[in-house]
């Protein structure tokens, strides 16, 4: 577990009205969803989520709910944030039991970007996953994937079959082997067009031109 704990409140005003006044009181609006309780709609300090999120650590763990004195693990499932603020405005968190098995998204971290040859020689690291989706025990839920450039060059794929998995863990995705990144070279540059690279109409006649002699004078 990630060692934080979010203390909750079950929210009473729901809708979009309620969620704005939820908003207005310094509080963030969130469902509680998973069990055989149900769906809860509860309510969460702002200022607590915040400070969880500044820890790295809330999206990919297993976290504290505390209702009450009453304790349960719980995953965050999604977190809404303002487009403008970038700050959080709904949470969505999920009951689990601690030895269960879940599903989760992992981030993707990349390393040893000097060794790889086809990026010294220009090419670029192209992400296609920054997150892979991993099946794996609630208490062990690895902090990241990490993926080494190492040799890699210009038209190299990166799959799921490279990389070595934390220990206990499965790919949600098991009927292809996935790419995760590529090496792509940079573009090449546009090529004259015919008309760019014939020269201009008189543009080969000038030169004898200008050496031309004169017409001698008249006496």
């Amino acid at each position: 577990m990630a060692g934080i704990v979010l203390n909750v409140e079950k929210r009473e005003k729901t809708g979009t009205g309620g969620a704005r006044a939820t908003r207005n009181a310094g509080l963030i609006p969130g469902v509680l969803y998973g069990g055989a309780r149900g769906a809860v709609p509860i309510e969460i300090k702002a200022k607590d989520v915040e400070m969880a999120l500044r820890s790295g650590k809330f999206l990919s763990h297993m976290v504290e709910l505390n209702h009450q004195g009453e304790k349960q693990p719980v995953i965050p499932r999604a977190i809404q944030f303002h487009p403008v603020t970038d700050l959080p405005i709904h949470v969505d968190l999920y009951r689990v039991e601690e030895n269960s098995e879940i599903a989760i998204d992992v981030v993707v971290h990349f390393k040893n970007h000097d060794a790889s040859p086809g990026l010294k020689r220009g090419g670029a690291l192209n992400i296609v996953r920054h997150t892979i989706k991993l099946k794996c025990n609630a208490n062990r839920i690895p902090e990241e994937i990490v993926v080494d450039l190492t040799g890699r060059e210009i038209g190299d794929s990166i799959h799921i079959s490279h990389i070595t998995l934390p220990a206990g863990t499965r790919p949600v995705i098991r009927d292809r082997d996935f790419t995760i990144a590529t090496i792509v070279g940079r573009k090449a540059e546009a090529e004259p067009t015919a008309a760019e690279a014939a020269p201009a109409e008189g543009a080969a006649a000038a030169p004898a031109a200008a050496g031309d002699k004169k017409p001698a004078d008249k006496k």
